[in-house]
C-alpha cells in the first residue's frame, strides 16, 4: 500500500466517484424513461400518496420553486396528477398517476440493475467495509453540518 492520502484528498475522490456513479446511474435511468431527479419526485408520492407541493418539496429537501417546476413537467407527461386540495380549495394535491407508476417501475429496475453491477464489483467484505465507511463520512458530515449552521468560514 502507499502512503495515507490527507482527508481532504480522499474527499475530493469520494465526491468524484459519487458524482460519476450518480451521473451514469442518471443515464441509463433518463434512457428508460425517468431520469434519477424526476424518478425522486414520483418515489416520494408513490411511498407517501398525495402531498402539497410543499409537503413533497419538505420530503425531497429542494425549493419549493424547483419542485413546482419538476411538478408541472410530470404533469404536463402525464405522471402526476394536481387535485384541489379538500381541506383547503386553495392548495393543490399531486398524486401520482398510473402512467406515472409504470414509468417509475421501469426506471427504478433500471437503477437497480446499474447499481448491481457497480457495487457488484465489491465482495461481500468489501461491499461491508464500504457501508460502514459511508455512515461513519454521513455522520461526520451531519456533524459538520450543524456545526457550520449559521456560521461563516
Amino acid at each position: 500500500m502507499g502512503e495515507a492520502s490527507a482527508p481532504e484528498q480522499t474527499g475530493l475522490l469520494y465526491l468524484s466517484v459519487a458524482y460519476r456513479v450518480r451521473r451514469v446511474l442518471d443515464q441509463h435511468m433518463t434512457a428508460s424513461g425517468l431520469s434519477l431527479a424526476r424518478s425522486k419526485v414520483l418515489g416520494v408520492l408513490a411511498q407517501n400518496g398525495a402531498l402539497r407541493q410543499a409537503a413533497l418539496a419538505q420530503k425531497l429537501g429542494m425549493a419549493q420553486r424547483s419542485v413546482t417546476q419538476a411538478v408541472e413537467s410530470l404533469a404536463r407527461d402525464g405522471l402526476v396528477g394536481r387535485t384541489a386540495d379538500p381541506a383547503d380549495g386553495r392548495a393543490k394535491l399531486v398524486s401520482l398517476t398510473a402512467q406515472g407508476s409504470a414509468v417509475l417501475a421501469a426506471s427504478a429496475g433500471t437503477g437497480e440493475h446499474v447499481l448491481r453491477q457497480i457495487f457488484g464489483s465489491l465482495d461481500r467484505e468489501q461491499l461491508a467495509s464500504l457501508e460502514e465507511l459511508v455512515k461513519v463520512i454521513d455522520g461526520a458530515a451531519n456533524g459538520a453540518e450543524l456545526r457550520t449552521s449559521g456560521q461563516e468560514f
